[in-house]
């Protein structure tokens, strides 16, 4: 046994416990939002009109490193969706030939939307069922950004992380 050690004494229990975390400071109450995903994110938007080439739109996508544009109108109203898997669609109907076609006939018309105080666990459960990665934010006619299914995820997974952190703290006091 090493000399600097000293057995527990009875006044050492005596000491008065302080605690820095409670179950009230830890736990959040509040459902996470696409607000709440759009504050870290932030609100770019990358859009392209239906006159374009989908060579144009190509360009863009791998230029920006994304999966999907948004094809807004000349006053920026959101009109349609062009997601790469519109592009391989149109490629295997038109080999050879798809490049020079206009974004405005091959994007999606029928666009999903969400709202900024959407639930990001309702978003993601459209996004499943509807099998679609990308999901314009639109509020009173405005857009306000784009989502992906990649971005709640990752979102969902730090706020689990850090739970799983509270909760240790907790535990340990």
């Amino acid at each position: 046994m090493p000399s600097s050690y000293q057995a527990p004494k009875r006044e050492d229990k005596e000491t008065s416990a302080t605690y820095s975390q409670t179950a009230g400071t830890n736990l959040k109450k509040e459902i996470a939002t696409v607000a709440h995903l759009l504050e870290g994110k932030g609100a770019d938007v990358f859009s392209i009109r239906p006159a374009e080439t989908l060579g144009n739109a190509v360009k863009a996508l791998r230029d920006k490193r994304i999966g999907a544009l948004v094809v807004t109108d000349e006053t920026g109203s959101l009109i349609g969706i062009l997601s790469e898997r519109d592009i391989v669609r149109k490629l295997a109907e038109t080999p050879g030939q798809t490049l020079p076609q206009q974004v405005g006939d091959v994007m999606t018309d029928k666009v999903e939307t969400c709202g900024k105080d959407e639930a990001l666990v309702s978003v993601l459960r459209r996004m499943t069922a509807g099998r679609f990665r990308h999901m314009p934010v639109v509020e009173d006619g405005r857009l306000f950004g784009v989502i992906t299914i990649g971005d709640v995820v990752n979102y969902r997974l730090k706020e689990l992380e850090h739970e799983a952190l509270q909760l240790k703290q907790l535990i340990v006091g």
